[in-house]
């Protein structure tokens, strides 16, 4: 089953931050999650089996389910939970259906950053989009930030931040050696 799925993005966060969990609750459509939980985002290739499987991950874990999207090429969905073994667990159980590891993840690409001080936030472009997810938490784990916005789904994920220029430039580094720090292909 492998060869029919590309694993776009297998992104672990251990721990939400306040900002980053509100941001996702407000475009979440499923069970909201909240500050403090763990969380996981799988983006694959074709994006229909997204539905597939978050229901293979939520009957065999007590992880719910949050963001399920799909678009053109793509589709991404995230489960959460409390307990960091449940989102563990949950992502293991779907890799282990497709028969896939996670070192079969495409490894993120960093497509542009930008700072320009005293007019616009900071912006992050990546590839496959999803990982913007654990690009933004870190940002906001490892600075003093305010997250504008964050889209995570289509070719790139983006996400805009705003703060002071030291600030922006500790979340710059903290969100780049998070990507930079994923092994994949």
């Amino acid at each position: 089953m492998a060869d029919k799925f590309e694993l776009r993005c297998y992104a672990y966060l251990d721990r939400m931050q306040p900002q980053y969990a509100a941001f996702v609750g407000t475009i979440t459509q499923g069970d909201l999650p909240v500050e403090g939980m763990a969380d996981l985002y799988i983006e694959v290739a074709p994006g229909n089996e997204v539905f597939r499987l978050v229901d293979i991950a939520v009957k065999a874990t007590q992880a719910k389910p949050g963001a399920q999207l799909v678009e053109r090429e793509f589709g991404m969905f995230e489960i959460h939970s409390f307990e960091q073994a449940e989102v563990i667990e949950a992502g293991k159980v779907v890799l282990d259906r497709l028969g896939l590891k996670v070192s079969d993840r495409k490894k993120p690409e960093i497509a542009s950053v930008q700072v320009i001080t005293n007019v616009d936030p900071y912006i992050l472009e990546c590839a496959p989009a999803a990982y913007i997810n654990l690009a933004a938490n870190e940002a906001e784990k490892y600075a003093n930030i305010k997250i504008i916005h964050i889209s995570s789904v289509g070719r790139f994920g983006r996400m805009w931040l705003s703060g002071s220029e030291a600030e922006i430039l500790a979340a710059k580094k903290a969100a780049t050696q998070a990507l930079e720090a994923i092994e994949g292909v």
